[in-house]
C-alpha cells in the first residue's frame, strides 16, 4: 500500500492485487467483535440493569449492520474503489479514513475476544481459530500501514 495522494479533502492509496485481495477477505469479518462483549457497566449497580444491556446491545447491531451496509457500498463504490494498470486504488475522506480504522479494529479486537482474549503467541492453530489468528494479524497490519502512510513516515 502506498499514499498516492492527500489533501484535507482526500487520500488516495494504491493497492497491489494481492494487497487488495487481502483487504477484501480481511473485510469479510465484520463485524467481529461478539454482540454480548460491551457491557452496559461492570458493577451491574445500575437502575434496570438488564434492560439497559439489551438497549445497549440493539443499539450496538444497529450500528453495525449500518457499517456492514456502508463498508459493501463503499467496496462496490467505482469512484472510491477501482481497478488500475497498478492494481487498485483506493479514495477516502478524511471521514472514511477513520471509519475504517474502526472497521478494522473491530476485526482485530473481535478476533483477539473470540480467540479467547491470550495475552501470549498463539502457538497452536485448528481449523476453528486460524481464520481468527489470520484476521486479527491482518487487520492490525493494515491498520498500521494506513497510519504509518498517512503520517508522512512512508515511501
Amino acid at each position: 500500500m502506498k499514499l498516492i495522494r492527500a489533501s484535507t479533502k482526500r487520500f488516495g492509496f494504491q493497492f497491489g492485487k494481492r494487497e487488495m485481495e487481502r483487504l477484501r477477505n480481511v473485510l469479510k469479518f465484520y463485524p467481529c467483535i461478539p454482540p454480548t462483549y460491551q457491557r452496559l457497566t461492570r458493577s451491574g449497580r445500575v437502575p434496570d440493569a438488564e434492560v439497559g444491556q439489551q438497549l445497549l446491545e440493539e443499539a450496538l447491531a444497529e450500528q453495525r449492520a449500518e457499517n456492514k451496509k456502508r463498508l459493501d457500498a463503499f467496496l462496490a463504490d467505482p469512484k472510491r474503489v477501482g481497478a488500475n494498470a497498478s492494481g487498485w486504488q483506493i479514495s477516502l475522506t478524511p471521514g472514511d479514513f477513520e471509519w475504517l480504522l474502526q472497521i478494522l479494529n473491530d476485526i482485530r479486537v473481535g478476533s483477539w475476544v473470540i480467540l479467547g482474549s491470550p495475552e501470549q503467541r498463539i502457538e497452536s492453530l485448528t481449523e476453528k481459530t486460524a481464520p481468527h489468528v489470520w484476521a486479527m494479524e491482518m487487520a492490525g497490519a493494515f491498520q498500521m500501514e494506513f497510519l504509518h502512510e498517512v503520517e508522512g513516515e512512508g515511501g
